[in-house]
């Protein structure tokens, strides 16, 4: 069977877990050498562990710009130039509008907005021309969410990059998109909750706004990952890529 990366290095930022660990592996499956970035050196030697050999793992913030530069150093000192991208470390908490602090927000866009950023724009040099990039956004840019404005409007930024950024890089045909999931069962989502029981009310709720009635699964993300990472999509660039069981569609 054909493998869709085959011979194709990629990084995934945020890969330890949840969307990203699901995304390197479906990456490794078709044939990728991948380096996954994460902050927890313990959840990195697990990924490892899961993963194989075909995977890299540096420790790394991507909100700070000290450790992007040591993970692309790696990569650099690796001699693997890179075909993938995919800026997908992230989160939020919730916060009320008069209860957000600067410390929420600056955590928040420092992460996801910067992050996602500096990720991009300091892989410039590694990456192949023809490459992909792909950025992690939300459903929760378009739909309304209760107490989540500030993750929220992190994650309208990201798309809006994606737009602006597929421009920028056309002349050396590096296609840049966005993937907006719906509500997904991570570890990530889990923890929002202070407590199992305010958990399971978390995503009975958000089950029921999605009109396939069930939560997606870290993997079926990781699939559309690995199409706007192929070659399948070489006509796709700028585009926002819905997997959210209909949940922002009808």
């Amino acid at each position: 069977m054909h493998q869709q990366l085959s011979g194709k290095t990629a990084l995934v930022t945020g890969g330890t877990s949840g969307i990203g660990l699901a995304i390197a592996e479906a990456f490794i499956a078709e044939g990728a050498h991948v380096f996954i970035t994460g902050r927890r050196t313990a959840q990195l030697d697990d990924a490892k562990a899961q993963l194989g050999d075909h995977v890299t793992t540096i420790q790394g913030d991507v909100g700070q710009l000290d450790d992007l530069d040591r993970i692309y150093a790696v990569i650099r000192a690796a001699g693997r130039p890179l075909d993938i991208v995919v800026a997908n470390a992230g989160g939020g908490s919730f916060a009320p509008l008069g209860q957000i602090t600067e410390a929420h927000f600056d955590q928040t866009f420092d992460t996801n907005v910067k992050g996602t950023l500096f990720t991009v724009q300091k892989a410039l040099p590694l990456l192949n021309d023809g490459a992909s990039v792909i950025l992690m956004a939300s459903t929760t840019s378009i739909t309304g969410t209760p107490a989540f404005s500030v993750y929220s409007a992190t994650k309208a930024a990201v798309r809006s990059f994606a737009r602006t950024w597929a421009l920028d890089l056309k002349d050396r045909h590096i296609r840049v998109n966005a993937v907006s999931p719906g509500p997904t069962l991570t570890p990530g989502l889990t923890d929002l909750a202070p407590d199992a029981e305010q958990a399971q009310a978390l995503l009975d709720g958000l089950t029921s706004g999605v009109p396939l009635g069930r939560m997606g699964q870290p993997e079926e993300i990781a699939q559309a990952v690995v199409f706007l990472a192929s070659d399948r999509s070489s006509f796709i660039t700028g585009t926002e890529l819905f997997v959210d069981g209909g949940t922002a569609q009808v």
